[in-house]
């Protein structure tokens, strides 16, 4: 799903730089007629190329990851696959399941800190896009963990079944 980051430029013109990550910072619709198509094209002999997303540019680039028509199993990600805001539902009826991942939040952002560290951001812009951009992100995901097909946890470098 991150090869449908809106690009840089695409969010200056918008003014949604500073929410980068956020649901309306994707091309959805983009997203969801590439699931569409990677379903439709199974068993043909059309690859369909689908974006990429790099970080040490922070930028997708447009048919980085070739997907064979002869691929069994498809596993995409993404942070909003649960939403009830257009266009997110219809990009969830492209899926056969939705898998939610549970993380405890302060390992989640101890990781998302390093990660913005790790590309350019000193530890307090890092610490202020988490608090920021990030967090309020990551509530808006949790509120939909119920409506997941599976709920699983992620503990102790493995992940387990949730129960509760």
């Amino acid at each position: 799903m991150d090869g449908y980051h809106l690009s840089n430029r695409q969010l200056e013109r918008l003014g949604r730089a500073q929410r980068k990550g956020a649901p309306d910072t994707f091309d959805a619709w983009g997203y969801r007629h590439l699931l569409s198509r990677i379903r439709d094209s199974h068993g043909s002999e059309e690859v369909v190329y689908a974006p990429g997303f790099y970080r040490e540019i922070e930028e997708p680039i447009a048919a980085s990851i070739a997907v064979d028509p002869l691929i069994p199993l498809v596993i995409t990600e993404g942070n909003y696959l649960l939403l009830n805001d257009a266009p997110w539902p219809q990009v969830r009826e492209c899926l056969d399941e939705v898998w939610y991942l549970d993380v405890d939040r302060e390992v989640r952002e101890q990781r998302l800190v390093a990660r913005h560290m790790q590309f350019g951001r000193s530890e307090r812009e890092a610490r202020e896009w988490v608090a920021n951009t990030d967090a309020p992100n990551a509530e808006r995901i949790e509120a939909t963990a119920g409506t997941a097909d599976r709920l699983l946890w992620w503990s102790d470098h493995r992940i387990d079944f949730k129960t509760s």
